[in-house]
């Protein structure tokens, strides 16, 4: 093979550098800002599904019966957040609309390229199609009566993690869900550098099994993982209710918010599109 061959042939294995993932980030962000309404809707509730789906997983996999022996905590953890990159594998490959991935279109707002309106109108119709479709698959969990395999230990694993996300504070939600999307994004942000499906799984494993494992809090997770708990424990009490549900929710929200757009949108627009933006300003 000659040398003008090789070089030639070099781009199409290698991945995509970090300035040209900017770009593809944001006309990606371009793209869904304009996307139907209906479309839209249609992705998001197959994200709300496939993230339950991912969560139902690593749900089974990380729940032991009595009797069993206990594997090592942090082992057990990295297991179940394997398990959970299901669901942002079946999103990127399979394609779909993420609330927690869509923050990256903060990158085509700052660049100039979409209004905030547009932006709110994406994740709005995003946050209520995941909220949908992670509803959606609860009632199908609970039809099926997955929570009672191993002798009710699936269920009993639902109530625990519930319980244990609803008695976090405000802060600690925040905060967990600002550290969550820093990796759910960053996920993104490497599967846009991959030319390969196999590169893109690569690249969801790890960030995913991290958030995952080190307990960090996702809003579209949480959509499944709390209603299942309460349905469960068989309607809520005083540890466990709908209104902590909808706190839960909404301070995860903020953090998952904070994390995947000032943390790693506008970081990345400010290194790698920001000169871009002011150039076409002043040509402008």
């Amino acid at each position: 093979m000659t040398q003008s061959s090789h070089s030639s042939a070099a781009p199409l294995f290698d991945a995509y550098k970090p300035a040209q993932i900017a770009e593809r980030v944001r006309d990606v962000g371009v793209a869904k800002a304009n996307t139907s309404t209906t479309t839209l809707l249609a992705l998001a509730v197959l994200a709300g599904a496939f993230i339950s789906l991912g969560a139902l997983f690593y749900l089974v996999t990380i729940t032991t019966n009595a009797g069993e022996a206990a594997t090592a905590f942090g082992v057990t953890r990295l297991m179940g957040g394997a398990a959970f990159s299901l669901g942002l594998i079946l999103v990127v490959v399979g394609g779909a609309e993420l609330f927690t991935g869509n923050n990256l279109i903060a990158m085509a707002w700052a660049s100039g390229e979409i209004t905030t309106r547009q932006v709110a109108r994406n994740w709005g119709w995003v946050y209520l199609g995941n909220l949908a479709g992670a509803v959606g698959t609860v009632a199908l969990v609970a039809g099926a009566g997955i929570h009672t395999l191993g002798d009710g230990a699936v269920g009993d694993t639902a109530v625990r993690i519930a319980n244990a996300k609803v008695a976090l504070s405000p802060v600690e939600v925040i905060s967990r869900g600002i550290l969550c999307n820093v990796l759910v994004c960053l996920a993104v942000w490497l599967c846009t550098a991959a030319r390969g499906v196999a590169d893109k799984i690569l690249a969801i494993l790890f960030p995913i099994s991290a958030f995952v494992a080190c307990g960090f809090e996702h809003s579209v997770a949480n959509m499944f993982f709390l209603p299942l708990g309460v349905f469960v424990a068989g309607g809520g009490g005083a540890s466990i209710s709908w209104l902590s549900v909808g706190e839960n929710l909404l301070f995860a929200t903020i953090g998952n918010i904070i994390g995947g757009t000032l943390l790693v949108a506008m970081v990345y627009w400010f290194v790698y599109l920001r000169e871009k933006s002011c150039e076409l300003k002043a040509i402008d």
